[in-house]
């Protein structure tokens, strides 16, 4: 039987998309061969190096992004590739000196990272009894006891997910019951002392209090204590303030279409990190293999159809602020946007790809992930996810992301633990291949995706 659907003016049937996307088995294996056994092998895990090693990690508002943008813009048109900067205003937040140590029952240095738009703590700093609470709910029922302390949640890892809410909205809740700071447990599945950082969001209308992250086993260590109804004593030092808006760019590099140039496949990662670690892994590969994949497709001579447009976006991690200001400025030219892709949870082995569209654009999805084979890739799976695209992807345009063997991920993410350290230069090497097979094949075919 046949499967119809409009694509354009013209009634495709599957086995016509089947046997279009078939025919670039011999570009597919090209790409594949070039990033992964060719010339360009380890190229994309040699330029994370050499950039992350010479910035070091590059936090919204600073001078290390700032110098990060220019590297790129420099590296990338050392490549013989278009780009152009794309001028944005983004959060400034600093971090400040910081620390925190157990007075009571016994003195202990505390391992801290403030978090994101979290307030200081006067000069002199926060001492107060510590209330440990494992959930919003024991929060609400012991809210009684909260009054002029610093809360301490020890909640359990379920996912990033579910966990996450404790980040961003724990000192809110702490606050409505009078709390002084909070203390959260780092949002890891995976602990070696080391605090995870991230941002969080002030509910409006509620006192600001001081929030940083703790360890995995100092929150385990002082919920013990309080079990044994022990008075936990913390003295919390932060100096970090927010400062105005900065001046910052999303990256642009292009490479033009033959037949539609206003038409465009987008690839995309973040280029802004955590003033902690390296940012390698989040997202440094990302942002590399978004830039190797269109370094693979110019040294093969090849041009699609469509432009191919690679963003690395910034200030990510403030909840998307660059990407939202380029989906304002270009959501105008919404119907020539092809395909909207995102590599923001690691660039380790890839598994499949991640995809969000019509049923009609996931046939033609499942058919190109077919051109994978050689890496062992082929699998549709749904729901394409990344802070950048997902306002493309609510307005309707296909959106993929790379699934990869992340299940290290978060051990890593928003530490000093993100380093050059976590990255394997042959997982980028997949990586960047599947990227460019993807990109390159949904931009040169006939009609873009069905939406």
């Amino acid at each position: 039987y046949c499967v119809y659907f409009l694509i354009g003016k013209c009634i495709c049937t599957i086995s016509d998309i089947a046997t279009e996307v078939a025919g670039y088995a011999d570009v597919a294996k090209q790409i594949i061969d070039l990033a992964v056994f060719g010339a360009a092998q380890n190229r994309s895990y040699r330029r994370l190096a050499d950039f992350t090693d010479a910035i070091g990690n590059r936090v919204s508002g600073s001078h290390n992004l700032e110098m990060a943008i220019k590297y790129m813009y420099n590296a990338m048109t050392q490549d013989g590739l278009d780009v152009h900067l794309e001028p944005v205003k983004i959060p400034h937040w600093v971090r400040g000196k910081e620390s925190a140590e157990m007075i009571a029952p016994r003195a202990k240095s505390l391992a801290i990272l403030g978090l994101g738009s979290s307030v200081g703590t006067p000069p002199e700093g926060i001492e107060a009894e510590v209330l440990v609470v494992q959930s919003f709910e024991e929060l609400k029922r012991r809210a009684s006891e909260a009054m002029g302390r610093i809360v301490v949640f020890n909640q359990p890892f379920v996912s990033y997910g579910e966990t996450v809410a404790y980040r961003a909205y724990g000192a809110s809740e702490a606050a409505k019951e009078g709390a002084l700071a909070t203390l959260i447990r780092s949002i890891t599945p995976f602990s070696i002392n080391s605090p995870h950082t991230g941002w969080q969001d002030y509910q409006a209308g509620v006192k600001r209090i001081p929030s940083a992250c703790i360890t995995v086993e100092d929150a385990e260590l002082m919920w013990r204590m309080a079990q044994r109804g022990q008075k936990i004593v913390v003295r919390l030092t932060m100096g970090a303030k927010t400062l105005p808006d900065a001046d910052s760019f999303n990256t642009v590099v292009e490479i033009t279409g033959w037949q539609h140039p206003e038409q465009v496949v987008l690839l995309s990662g973040h280029l802004d990190s955590w003033d902690v670690g390296q940012g390698a892994m989040d997202d440094g590969g990302g942002a590399m293999i978004s830039w190797e994949a269109l370094s693979l497709i110019k040294d093969l001579g090849l041009r699609p159809r469509r432009t191919l447009r690679t963003v690395l976006w910034t200030a990510e991690e403030q909840g998307g602020v660059g990407a939202q200001q380029y989906y304002n400025l270009h959501k105008v030219n919404m119907s020539n946007f092809d395909l909207v892709m995102e590599s923001d949870l690691g660039t380790f082995t890839p598994v499949a790809l991640q995809f969000t569209g019509s049923d009609a654009a996931r046939k033609v999805m499942a058919e190109v992930v077919k051109l994978l084979f050689p890496i062992n890739t082929t699998k549709l799976e749904a729901h394409g996810e990344g802070t950048d695209i997902s306002p493309w992807m609510q307005a309707g345009v296909p959106g993929a992301s790379l699934h990869v063997a992340d299940n290290r991920y978060f051990w890593f993410h928003h530490s000093e633990g993100d380093t050059m350290t976590v990255q394997d230069p042959q997982a980028m090497n997949l990586c960047s291949a599947l990227w460019a097979v993807v990109a390159y094949v949904v931009a040169d075919l006939q009609d873009m995706l069905p939406r």
